[in-house]
């Protein structure tokens, strides 16, 4: 991903018609794309399984610490709803960010170095697994504090807007997000000033362990009616219908249709984080195994693919080796870097720390050449 043969092998068509007001994208078929169009999305959407079942297997025998929210059974929504943007293109996330970082264009080591908390880490090991970011790439962040992301979407939207570009924001977020006052305030003010930004609900049906339907009186397509931005849903479980429905979508944003809101109706096939048993109290064990039967987003596809002769069990077989070669080597990668020294601790911040832990704001020259520090 993000290289120049993936940009040259992009599709240019679309299925379906999006516009305003709520709309169903549908339509799109296997013949808008060649079968090197589709192998592509496949190799992608199984290096995002791999690498995350990789990180699954890393935190269970501490190698990575802290939180780590995977993306198992969402891939088609990663890769639908990113692929189509440019580099220039900004997307921020929340803290479910792996395979969405990997799909706007970041390398799978330092994506898992990041994961490791290591030196060579996307965010020099500063950030984990919830803070992956890449700035080359246009991958604005993920973001642990729910909702924290959308104020930021509106201003590199309003940033684009005001600069003349034709750059688009797409900005992510679970369904619980839609419940905080960031999410009114961001799209109220989207709207109002008509911003290139796209706020993508990755609905996969719970709040950590609560069901949307139990903290929403109404359903989520609704939630932008009253800001008079247009809504659509989308099967994000379809990586065919997701990619044209966004490539489209994408376009009308560019041209000046102003901000969009998305229901990327998907479902989780793990727990909310790795500290979340698959199933338990809040969804049943047959619930989860009937999804995943029925509505894997590789699966799909695969199943698409031979059935039209477009790919053989042998060149998917193939296709995975790769691809868990690939993971592997991430994973040397992030293994065999060094931890980040601890002076780092004092770099990027806005202000310095003085030995004391205090800061201070007034310009007072600080001690032992701590500046902003100063005497009790």
């Amino acid at each position: 991903m993000g290289t120049a043969e993936a940009e040259a092998t992009k599709p240019s068509k679309t299925s379906g018609e999006n516009g305003n007001g709520t709309s169903s994208p549908g339509g799109a078929k296997l013949g808008d794309f060649s079968k090197e169009e589709l192998h592509r999305f496949m190799r992608a959407m199984l290096l995002f399984r791999r690498f995350e079942e990789k990180a699954e297997e890393a935190y269970a025998i501490g190698k990575i610490g802290g939180f780590c929210h995977l993306h198992i059974g969402q891939e088609a929504g990663a890769l639908g709803l990113i692929d189509p943007l440019r580099q220039d293109d900004w997307v921020i996330t929340a803290y479910r960010d792996h395979t969405q970082a990997l799909a706007k264009g970041l390398e799978p080591g330092p994506v898992m170095a990041e994961l490791y908390g290591r030196d060579t880490g996307s965010s020099r090991g500063k950030g984990g697994s919830m803070h992956i970011f890449g700035a080359e790439q246009g991958f604005m962040g993920g973001h642990g504090i729910v909702g924290a992301q959308m104020p930021m979407a509106a201003g590199m939207a309003f940033a684009a807007k005001y600069r003349g570009t034709d750059q688009v924001c797409v900005c992510f977020m679970g369904d619980a997000a839609v419940n905080q006052g960031a999410f009114l305030e961001s799209l109220n003010m989207a709207a109002i000033w008509k911003l290139p930004a796209i706020f993508v609900v990755e609905n996969n049906e719970y709040g950590m362990g609560t069901a949307f339907s139990r903290v929403s009186a109404v359903p989520m397509i609704q939630r932008a009616d009253s800001f008079g931005v247009p809504a659509h849903t989308v099967d994000a479980q379809d990586i065919i219908e997701t990619w044209s429905f966004m490539d489209d979508l994408v376009k009308q944003v560019r041209e000046g249709a102003g901000p969009q809101f998305v229901e990327a109706r998907t479902y989780r096939f793990k727990g909310h984080s790795m500290s979340d048993p698959v199933s338990g109290t809040y969804r049943s064990k047959e619930e989860v195994d009937g999804r995943v039967k029925e509505q894997d987003p590789i699966a799909i596809l695969r199943n698409r693919l031979f059935e039209a002769d477009l790919m053989t069990e042998e060149e998917l077989d193939a296709m995975d080796d790769e691809v868990r070669k690939e993971v592997d080597e991430a994973a040397d990668f992030a293994d065999e870097a060094p931890l980040p020294d601890p002076a780092e601790l004092y770099s990027h911040v806005y202000a310095e720390i003085n030995e004391h832990g205090r800061l201070f704001f007034d310009g007072r020259d600080g001690e032992a050449g701590h500046p902003g520090g100063g005497k009790d």
